[in-house]
């Protein structure tokens, strides 16, 4: 079986809400989160992905939060992810036209998750109710 490939993702917070963005096909809500280059650690790459994807700018947390996995096209990938704290938000970003950003609350980011280890991640986090 071949190694999972290893990603990182940025759990992009600013005042209680979470950065959600649309996946390139537009079809899900998903968090920042993209591979780790042999440069970047998975903190930079977390920075770098939500930079990429969403057009934030801040601070992430020194240990990660959690992992979570999933396959696609047959694929086994490994997530980590790291809470970011959001200082800046720019109006122009590198995938803005492949992408939507919306911040959401809590609940609303489980209901949009599908990815069942990843709303854990995010239960855990803030202590919110099974939904």
């Amino acid at each position: 079986m071949p190694e999972p490939i290893l990603q990182a993702a940025a759990l992009a917070l600013r005042e209680g809400r979470i950065c959600m963005v649309t996946s390139r096909s537009g079809r899900r809500w998903v968090i920042p989160k993209g591979q780790i280059e042999a440069h970047q650690s998975p903190r930079e790459a977390a920075l770098a992905e939500a930079w990429e994807e969403a057009g934030l700018l801040g601070r992430v947390e020194p240990e990660p939060l959690g992992r979570f996995a999933y396959e696609k096209n047959g694929v086994h990938h490994v997530v980590v992810v790291y809470v970011m704290t959001v200082t800046t938000e720019r109006m122009e970003w590198p995938e803005k036209n492949q992408r939507h950003r919306e911040w959401v609350t809590v609940e609303d980011a489980l209901v949009r998750i599908d990815e069942a280890d990843l709303r854990e991640i995010v239960r855990l986090a803030f202590g919110a109710e099974t939904i």
